[in-house]
């Protein structure tokens, strides 16, 4: 059985045991060890595949937070040619590591 969830607006196909890596919300900073995602766009399984427009009202997905990371640093450089400007600068986004526990319909 998969799903896909939308969080920090992005879609994700997760199934049981999955580890994903979603953007910093809320829940990030607290001590909260457990999250649950509301908005299930699809849920597939041996019953069938059953589609939300646009979300699933009945469906849930829960995890458990594992860790929180920085993903790796995006160098952005910013140049005009013949002028002499030039700008270096990079980017770290802050993310929330999450096991998934259970998908439930």
């Amino acid at each position: 059985m998969y799903a896909i969830i939308e969080t920090g607006g992005k879609q994700y196909r997760v199934e049981r045991g999955d580890v994903i890596d979603i953007e910093k919300t809320e829940i990030s900073g607290k001590k909260v060890r457990t999250v649950a995602f509301d908005r299930v766009l699809l849920v597939s399984g041996e019953g069938g595949t059953k589609i939300g427009a646009p979300v699933l009202t009945d469906a849930r997905v829960s995890g458990v937070v594992l860790d929180e990371i920085r993903s790796p640093k995006v160098k952005i450089f910013k140049m005009k040619r013949r002028k002499g400007y030039r700008r270096t600068n990079g980017h770290r986004q802050d993310l929330v590591r999450v096991r998934i526990q259970d998908i439930e319909l």
